[in-house]
Order: structure tokens, then sequence, then C-alpha cells
């Protein structure tokens, strides 16, 4: 099977923060993101923001820009994050807020069947609280599962995946680490909702991304997955590999050795670098993961691990990532 690799679209827009109000760069539209992202070797999948930014686009217009970049859609992320949810989407105090949180991802889900995606992408990045006392913790949750749980079960042809993440832009998200997503995914009960696993928002959150995905693994939930990388103070969404490299393989080796086969995503947000450069360096190291993945000497592993010899495993481990090509 040949790797596919792809990226959120996001990647290839530009960027403001609370100091370059100005932006680090001229607008673009969704249309210009495609095309940017058509010149990057290799990537052949992209993650699509909903509603489609920078204009008012159709399913038919950004089809045509895909057709011509060469791309395909893996999933919707329907953007349940922005200013009219800035008091949550599923947990808004407000059930007008909540519902209109519901009809966003219902016609996601629809552009997701257009387009024969694989997942429709929940990222409830506002659900959650910032002070205590501030909420009911019980009825925070529950709404949280409710909402997951609705768009499910009125949907079961599609997968809902959750991208969970321990903070930003609330002080503390909902569904802030791989435990407590699986926890909530469990008591939804429903076969069609799995988790989305960040590899920098694992290691942001204190976690091992690798024991994270055997984790999910394991409960049968990873339907999907994104890297890129930081400097664990924050979600810095840098360049993959450029921190971490051999949690990264890591990370790949429990995929691989669980058989899970899926998109290798990018979630990168290259403020200062030229968008096309950091997605095409990123996967030029994640092709270099696969070489080393296939020179991995897994019996000499194996046998390492059962001894817990850090020394034993760390040579091996280096010695295929790092070897010569």
């Amino acid at each position: 099977m040949t790797q596919r690799y792809g990226a959120g679209i996001w990647h290839f827009a530009t960027y403001v923060d609370r100091y370059a109000t100005d932006g680090y760069g001229e607008p673009r539209t969704i249309l210009d993101a495609i095309a940017l992202a058509g010149q990057v070797p290799d990537l052949s999948v992209v993650d699509l923001n909903y509603p489609f930014f920078g204009g008012d686009f159709s399913n038919e217009q950004i089809g045509a820009g895909l057709e011509q970049a060469g791309l395909d859609v893996i999933g919707i992320t329907p953007e349940i994050y922005t200013r009219v949810f800035a008091k949550g989407s599923f947990t808004n105090p407000d059930p007008g807020v909540r519902r209109l949180a519901h009809e966003l991802c219902t016609e996601a889900a629809g552009v997701v069947r257009h387009f024969g995606a694989d997942y429709v992408k929940l990222w409830p990045g506002q659900d959650g609280w910032d002070y205590p006392f501030q909420v009911d913790h019980g009825a925070l949750w529950k709404n949280s599962l409710d909402g997951v749980g609705q768009l499910a079960q009125e949907n079961p042809d599609l997968k809902f995946v959750i991208e969970y993440k321990p903070r930003e832009p609330r002080v503390h998200m909902s569904f802030d680490s791989v435990a407590r997503t699986l926890l909530g995914i469990e008591k939804i009960g429903l076969p069609n909702v799995g988790i989305l696993l960040d590899f920098g928002h694992a290691l942001f959150g204190g976690e091992s991304p690798a024991d994270a995905a055997q984790l999910a693994i394991d409960y049968g939930r990873l339907f999907g997955m994104d890297v890129n990388d930081n400097l664990r103070g924050w979600d810095d969404d840098m360049i993959a590999g450029s921190v971490h490299p051999i949690e990264l393989f890591e990370f790949f080796h429990v995929l691989r050795r669980n058989g899970w086969e899926g998109v290798w995503q990018l979630d990168q947000f290259p403020f200062r670098e030229d968008s096309v450069q950091a997605a095409t360096w990123a996967i030029d190291f994640l092709k270099r993961v696969e070489r080393g993945l296939d020179r991995l000497d897994m019996d000499a592993l194996a046998q390492a691990q059962a001894r817990h010899d850090a020394v034993a495993a760390g040579r091996i481990a280096q010695d295929a990532l790092f070897g010569v090509d």
C-alpha cells in the first residue's frame, strides 16, 4: 500500500495573531489555499474548513479547484469555535447557540457526503471553562456528549472524529486528553464516533503520543491522526519532526505495529514560513520515517523492550531513523 499524505487546508492560509493583527501575509481564499496545496509533491488529500473561507463558494467551485490541484478531501471541519460560539458550541449556556452548532455540523455532514470524505472533524475549541465555579461540570460534560451523540445518531452513515486538546482557546477544554475523550466516546456508545489524534496536542498535554495512539487503538477508536511539532509548552503547530523526531518515529511505529492504515496528515501553521516549502519539508521527513520503519529491527526491538532496556531500544530506533537512506 502506498502511503497517502494530507494536510489541513488552513496550512496554506494566512494568519493573524494578537500582535500582527494585520496578518502575516495577504488574505487568501480557500481556492487560493487549494491551489497552493496542489504544488506540494506527494500531497493527495486535504481537510477543509466549513464554511469555506474567503468568499461564498459552492461545493462545485471547491470541487473544480480540487480537481485542478489533483487533490481529494479527507474531512470537513465545521467552524464551531468562532465568535458566535465564544461561550461554547455543544456546551453553550444558550440552547439556541447549541442548536446553531448542531445545524452547522449537520451542514458539514452534507459536505462530507458530497465529496465522499472520510469524516466530520469536531474540534469544539470553545467548549470548556476558564475559572473555578464558572460551570456545573456535570451539566457541561453531559452537553458535550449529547451534542456529539446526537450528530452521530442522526448520521449513522458518517464518522465523527473528536480532536482533543488541553487548552486554547478555553483555559480548560472539555475534551482535553485521550483518556477523557475515550471515556466520553464510550459513554456515547455509538460505533461512528472516534478520535482524531493530534501529535502536538498530545505533547502539549504531557502525554506520550505513542502511548495515546496505542490507547485509542486498543479501544478501536483511532479514526484519524495529524502531526506537527511544538516545544511542549504550547500548541505551536510547528513543522513535523523539527523538534521531536524520535517521539514522532515511535508514534508511527505504534501505528504500523498495530496495522493502522490511514492518511498521515499535517496540521501545521507556518506563520512566517513559505507554506509549500513547510509542507514539502514535513512530508520529506515523513517519508524518511517510512523508510526508517522498513529498516527497524522489530525482533531486536521487541527483545530490548521486553527487558525495558532504554539504551538498546534507543540505539535500534536511532539507527533505523537516522541511518543512511
